[in-house]
């Protein structure tokens, strides 16, 4: 009990920063001999209440962000959805596969995403436009991917954080912190769908004491997160993401 909520503690910390808090929740609860499905439902319940208080402790950032996030918000619904679905009707192996790639790709999307950034100002400024524009066709590759990322999310959760940063950090002329802030509402929104849809159709195969303990020790967490997130420059930030996306990415290999 005291590992599963140390665990939960680390997870939303690191959700409210990164993303990719279920790699410590997840392994915790296989190592510990929950199945890996039970793990899954389980740690996709508890980590709400992490999501909340980490999204809570970004609600500053937030500000002046709404009117993209209507068009985001329904992409990670219907994401989540269709990713809740798939996990109670396809063998864990199919994305087991996928993961690593996708975790690779985001990695280097947040290393050159400031280039692809200058790239985008540039461009916006010679063709006489504002440099924090969002062209219509960037909305839709920004929805789409973040719907992409929900179905995901909705599957596996982990890593999540950092697929949405990558995506978000190639498309928009947004700040580090704005971005996390917006990733950290959206990964909510995706574990709250994924979690209602477990319940719903799996109530008996998730530990509710697995995800009450994960609950408390996240919802600490997020706060602790949050609070201390905020205060990293934008190379720190980028840097954390890049060191715990390594980090999972060898938990994922060697699971």
């Amino acid at each position: 009990m005291v590992l599963i909520a140390l665990a939960g503690v680390g997870a939303g910390a690191i959700n409210a920063i990164v993303g990719s808090g279920t790699l410590i929740t997840f392994p915790t609860l296989v190592t510990l001999g929950f199945p890996p499905v039970t793990a899954t439902m389980s740690n996709a319940v508890g980590l709400v209440a992490g999501g909340v208080s980490g999204t809570w402790g970004y609600r500053r950032e937030l500000r002046g962000q709404w009117k993209r996030l209507g068009w985001q918000i329904p992409g990670s619904l219907l994401g989540a959805a269709l990713g809740a679905w798939l996990l109670l009707h396809l063998p864990e192996t199919v994305f087991a596969q996928v993961v690593p790639v996708l975790l690779i790709l985001a990695l280097v999307l947040v290393i050159v995403g400031p280039r692809i950034q200058a790239w985008a100002r540039r461009r916006a400024e010679d063709s006489g436009r504002s440099a924090d524009h969002v062209s219509t066709g960037r909305m839709v590759a920004l929805v789409a991917a973040t719907f992409a990322v929900g179905v995901y999310g909705g599957y596996f959760t982990a890593a999540q954080g950092i697929l949405l940063i990558a995506a978000m950090g190639a498309l928009l002329p947004e700040s580090m912190q704005r971005m996390n802030a917006a990733k950290n509402l959206l990964s909510l929104i995706v574990n709250v769908v994924a979690a209602i849809g477990y319940t719903l159709v799996a109530f008996d195969r998730i530990s509710w004491a697995a995800a009450g303990l994960i609950a408390a020790g996240s919802l600490l967490g997020g706060f602790l997160g949050a609070h201390y997130g905020r205060r990293l420059s934008p190379n720190a930030l980028r840097a954390v993401i890049v060191v715990v996306g390594l980090i999972g990415l060898w938990r994922l290999v060697t699971l």
